[in-house]
């Protein structure tokens, strides 16, 4: 169990550099990864169920005790991020299936990695893990409807088939995941370190697909999708920080929120452009799966080293899911 853990902890801590590595090597070597493709829908379930097994009633306490920041920072993400998706794909006059593309990504909910880069930031992290658990669960809803909005122009949208969609890769494996846990919940506590493994082990399987099934689409536009992804992030992360300070909340929660709001669930991107789309609509998605995880751990990084004023018991908090979100 202990040299579990190790690796789960390595895997978590080196995110960033699995995944770069492992797509340059699908990029020189993309017919080696290319049967990966079939497997990604089932991968994303997979990451959904161990949030499903990592969920608790606590996770939602806040929504109810303390609505008014969740939904304020749920509302900047669904708002902020496919405004500026659809923004950047006009200034840069991407092509239309990769401004498909760059809206989906802003209209999905964040992504679970979003949870461990607040609490490394010193952050909110009920906060975070109240607006991931929220926004995921909105998804079926709020995604389909704005990229019909906003993406129905470039490509064909069906949002009942999305929804659907949606509910099977996200909601049921969720569901599942809390009722292995309420009906077996000693083999989920023995289980549970190595649940961040797993996940991040999907994640860079799914990088490493999408990588190699656009190898020409990547080395003709890359440069192109790479620009957009990072004026992306770097707004979502600005913008997210800027509503935070607007609504006069504190430096913890403005932190919870602009990393909330600037980081996506990729892996769900990839996963319906691969669905209801076309191969290259899935880049984006791919592209932000490893910058995300790039930019995410060096704001942390910067957060952290700076002093922040807050309570106790906000402190407490953190202190008691470190063991959730590093998955120890």
């Amino acid at each position: 169990m202990k040299v579990l853990n190790v690796i789960s902890d390595l895997a978590g801590r080196y995110f960033a550099v699995l995944v770069i590595a492992v797509g340059l090597i699908a990029f020189i070597m993309p017919g080696q990864f290319l049967w990966l493709n079939s497997y990604i829908t089932i991968l994303l379930g997979v990451v959904m169920f161990g949030m499903g097994l990592t969920l608790k009633a606590v996770d939602f306490k806040l929504v109810l005790t303390k609505p008014l920041p969740v939904i304020l920072g749920i509302a900047a993400q669904y708002v902020i991020m496919p405004l500026i998706a659809f923004a950047i794909a006009y200034l840069l006059n991407l092509p239309p299936t990769i401004a498909a593309g760059l809206v989906l990504l802003g209209s999905v909910p964040g992504g679970t990695a979003s949870n461990v880069m607040v609490y490394l930031a010193k952050g909110d992290v009920a906060l975070s893990i109240a607006m991931t658990s929220l926004s995921t669960l909105l998804a079926p809803l709020a995604t389909p409807f704005i990229l019909l909005l906003l993406a129905g122009q470039w490509l064909p949208v069906d949002p009942i088939s999305m929804l659907i969609s949606i509910v099977q890769v996200i909601i049921v494996p969720i569901v599942l995941g809390l009722l292995v846990k309420r009906f077996l919940p000693t083999i989920v506590d023995k289980s549970i370190t190595a649940i961040p493994l797993i996940s991040v082990t999907a994640i860079i399987i799914i990088v490493a697909a999408i990588v190699a099934a656009n190898v020409e689409n990547i080395a003709s536009s890359g440069l192109l999708v790479f620009t957009a992804v990072m004026l992306h992030n770097a707004f979502g992360l600005v913008l997210g920080y800027l509503t935070a300070f607007l609504l006069g909340l504190d430096q913890m929660k403005k932190r919870a929120i602009s990393i909330e709001v600037g980081m996506q669930n990729s892996g769900l991107g990839v996963s319906l452009a691969t669905v209801h789309f076309e191969p290259l609509a899935a880049l984006p998605s791919a592209v932000a799966a490893i910058w995300h995880n790039i930019t995410g751990p060096i704001l942390a990084t910067y957060w952290s080293k700076k002093q922040t004023k807050t309570v106790s018991s906000v402190e407490a908090y953190n202190v008691d899911m470190a063991s959730k979100v590093s998955g120890k």
